[in-house]
């Protein structure tokens, strides 16, 4: 399963894995702060899907969105829940 996305703005790495490591702790996932990629390995591990370091040209698109959904989709609804919090405080959503 390779990384496809890009982040736009490289200095948002940092944060954007703190978000990550966050989100995951609270849905009940032990993540690893060094390694914040690791938690998709504790994801597949407790579904039974087989994934490896290397290659995992034989996940389905079914295997792969149930590793990540758990991780973007929660990181999604914090940024929304976090647009609409500055929103309802005034303050124009940082784009």
């Amino acid at each position: 399963m390779a990384n496809r996305s890009k982040i736009l703005v490289a200095e948002a790495r940092r944060e954007l894995d703190q978000m990550k490591i966050d989100v995951l702790k609270q849905i009940g996932y032990n993540v690893d702060v060094s390694q914040p990629e690791s938690a998709k390995y504790e994801i597949a591990k407790e579904l039974g899907i087989p994934l490896s370091e290397t290659d995992n040209g034989d996940l389905t698109a079914r295997q792969a969105g149930k590793i990540g959904g758990p991780i973007g989709g929660n990181m999604v609804k914090e940024m929304i829940r976090l647009a609409q919090q500055q929103l309802a405080q005034g303050n124009q959503p940082k784009v």
